[in-house]
């Protein structure tokens, strides 16, 4: 390869709830003997799946599949009520890692359904943040992915509420949204949006980046609503030569001049360090910051009686994440977490 520049957008990677998330399952690994259920996969990148897979940990997508008393976590994406409630019946010991986004929106499909509101939900069929979502309300709440979607809804009766996935971009939120408007002008939408801010600041940092790119370079797996929105956001905006790529190896030959490098809020920063190493650019790399995030999530609330008792026997050779994140648990990145798992 013969790449001049590397412009790397900053911020990228892990989000708050990812972070929250992957130190919560680790907790989960260390204070229990294996296995370890999770709930769907914790985040969708197979990176960070495969290394707590070596560690015993177990991944399912049938709550029944769990056997009885066996500790289980639920993941950053949110779960049906039904099956919270059965997995609470069934096991010893459950974390729910949902991320407090997610449950925001959870929140507003219960409070709108009780007011009789009919609510358009705009999110990816299957995914599993939709999923559960569409489980609060499933009678009320009707689910679009387009602007033609849109129209094909029925003439509605009463009040109307359009609530969305966190990780969706913004360009189909707000073409959605303005053909909504116009189908239900009294629509009725969150003050707050429920975009995710994470995701929401890496398309704007890949924005700031992309019209000086020859090639955009986007890291982060296949199942991964926000790195696709990032995939498809780098070609809307122009770049001629797009690739979204799992690991360093998949960096296609040929690439040159200026290439642009993010990564999805699911995808460590190892990933990043292995793209970089790979392109090697002739003259290196210039992060750009688009803006400073500072956003903190603290473990599940089940955790935290656990991460505080570790703190008293510190003596017994704990490593430096059970140590440091005993007494501050916002001190240590999920990133560093991982490598200390391998």
């Amino acid at each position: 390869m013969a790449v001049n520049k590397v412009l790397l957008a900053s911020p990228r990677g892990f989000c708050a709830g990812v972070e929250m998330a992957i130190k919560a399952l680790t907790w989960m690994v260390r204070a229990f003997p294996a296995p370890v259920f999770c709930y769907h996969e914790i985040v969708h990148n197979k990176v960070v799946v495969e290394r707590f897979e070596a560690l015993g940990v177990i991944f399912v997508d049938d709550i029944n599949e769990v056997p009885e008393g066996h500790p289980v976590m639920l993941s950053a994406h949110g779960s049906a009520p039904e099956v919270v409630a059965s997995v609470r019946r069934q096991s010893n010991f459950v974390v729910d890692a949902v991320c407090p986004l997610v449950t925001k929106v959870h929140h507003e499909v219960k409070v709108r359904a009780k007011k009789g509101h009919n609510i358009i939900y705009v999110g990816h069929e299957g995914h599993e943040e939709a999923v559960g979502t569409m489980a609060v309300a499933p009678e009320e709440t009707h689910i679009v992915e387009s602007v033609s979607a849109v129209e094909s809804l029925p003439e509605f009766t009463g009040n109307v509420s359009l609530l969305a996935q966190t990780t969706l971009s913004h360009r189909d939120w707000k073409s959605i949204l303005e053909a909504a408007k116009d189908r239900y002008p009294s629509l009725d939408i969150p003050e707050r949006s429920d975009l995710c801010f994470a995701t929401t600041n890496r398309q704007g940092a890949l924005m700031s980046i992309a019209e000086r790119c020859d090639s955009v370079v986007v890291i982060g797996s296949a199942n991964s609503s926000n790195t696709r929105a990032l995939e498809r956001l780098a070609t809307e905006v122009g770049c001629d030569e797009v690739h979204r790529i799992n690991h360093a190896s998949e960096i296609p030959q040929g690439l040159s001049g200026t290439v642009g490098v993010t990564a999805g809020a699911s995808a460590p920063e190892e990933l990043v360090n292995a793209v970089l190493e790979t392109l090697d650019p002739v003259h290196g790399v210039e992060e750009l910051r688009f803006m400073l995030e500072e956003e903190y999530f603290p473990p599940p609330r089940e955790l935290r009686s656990l991460i505080q008792a570790v703190g008293f026997f510190s003596k017994l050779g704990l490593t430096s994440f059970e140590q440091k994140s005993a007494t501050d648990d916002r001190s240590i990145e999920a990133s560093e977490v991982l490598t200390s798992l391998q």
